[in-house]
Formats: structure tokens, C-alpha cells, sequence
């Protein structure tokens, strides 16, 4: 079977940083319950993600010796 590959046109940071602001906004659009608060989850689970990938894409980052 053959692969299908295609390259992200924008660097995981920005796709999850648009996700965490897309869920952000959704949850405004809900009353106060748990799928609000899933939402809100989920958006923090996403800026969490994009910071980690900057830190460890950041030049002062060394493997461990």
C-alpha cells in the first residue's frame, strides 16, 4: 500500500493555537455545564501543546549529556 503524504502548510504551533481559539469561542456560545467545560479543557490542552512544541523548538534546548 502506498502512502499518502502531504505537508502541513502552517507549523503545528499556529494549527494549535487557531484550535485552542476555535474551542475558546465555542465555549462562550454555551451556558456554564460540563461540555463548556470540556471545551475550555480541551482550548487549554491546546496552548499547552503549542507552548511545549516552541520550548523544545527553541535553540536553547539541549539534549540531556
Amino acid at each position: 500500500m502506498k502512502r499518502h503524504r502531504f505537508n502541513q502548510s502552517k507549523s503545528l504551533e499556529e494549527r494549535l493555537s487557531e484550535e485552542a481559539k476555535r474551542l475558546r469561542e465555542e465555549a462562550k456560545s454555551l451556558r456554564p455545564g460540563a461540555a463548556r467545560d470540556d471545551l475550555i479543557r480541551k482550548a487549554r490542552q491546546a496552548e499547552t501543546g503549542s507552548h511545549m512544541s516552541e520550548w523544545l523548538r527553541s535553540p536553547g534546548v539541549r539534549p540531556p549529556e
